[in-house]
C-alpha cells in the first residue's frame, strides 16, 4: 500500500474510534435521572478522558498524514506518528482496565441487577456500547502497525548516488578516520 494511503486510513480509523467513543459518551449521559451513580460517573469521566486521548491521536496522525504527502518530511512524520501511537497506547490501556475489564463490566450488570427499573436497560445498553469499543480499537492498533511498517520500508529506499570526478582514492591496509584523512590530502 502506498505510503499517503496508509497515513490515510490511520486517520480514517481513528476518526471512527472517535466516533465510537462518542456513541459510549452519549450512552453514559443517558443513565436514569431519579438516582446518581458513582459508577455512571465514574465511567462518564474514563469515557471523557478516552475520548481526549483520541482526539490528541487524531491531530497527530493528521500531522503524519500531512508529512509523508509531497513534499515528504519523514522526520516529522516519525514524530507526529510517535504521538500517535503514545496517545493510542494510553487510550487502549484506559479501555482494557477501566472500561471493559470483567470488575467494571460485572459491576454494570450489578448496578442494572441491584436498581431495577431504568437502571436494567441502562447497564445493558452500557455494555453493548463498550464493547462497540473494542473492534475500532483493533483496527487502529492495526493501522499504526501498517504506518510503522510503511515508514521503515520506505526509509530503507533511500538511495545514495556518489558520481566519480576523476580522482581515485585507494586505501590499503586497516583503515581509520585519521589514514583515510592523511591518503587524501
Amino acid at each position: 500500500m502506498a505510503l499517503e494511503a496508509t497515513f490515510r486510513r490511520l486517520f480514517f480509523q481513528i476518526r471512527r474510534l472517535c466516533d465510537t467513543f462518542n456513541a459510549v459518551l452519549l450512552t453514559v449521559g443517558d443513565k436514569p435521572p431519579d438516582r446518581e451513580s458513582a459508577l455512571a460517573d465514574e465511567l462518564e469521566n474514563t469515557v471523557l478522558d478516552m475520548l481526549g486521548l483520541a482526539e490528541d491521536a487524531r491531530a497527530a496522525a493528521r500531522l503524519a498524514e500531512k508529512a509523508v504527502s509531497s513534499p515528504m518530511n519523514m522526520d516529522r512524520a516519525r514524530s507526529a506518528l510517535a504521538k500517535c501511537q503514545e496517545k493510542f497506547h494510553r487510550l487502549e490501556q484506559q479501555f482494557s482496565n477501566q472500561l471493559v475489564s470483567y470488575q467494571k463490566l460485572k459491576d454494570l450488570t450489578s448496578l442494572g441487577r441491584d436498581r431495577g427499573g431504568e437502571w436494567k436497560p441502562w447497564a445493558g445498553g452500557m455494555k453493548d456500547a463498550i464493547e462497540q469499543g473494542r473492534e475500532p480499537i483493533e483496527e487502529t492498533s492495526k493501522a499504526l502497525a501498517a504506518c510503522w511498517q510503511e515508514l521503515v520500508e520506505h526509509s530503507g529506499t533511500t538511495s545514495i548516488s556518489v558520481s566519480n570526478t576523476g580522482q581515485r582514492i585507494v586505501a590499503h591496509g586497516p583503515l581509520t578516520n585519521e589514514s583515510i584523512g592523511d591518503r587524501m590530502t
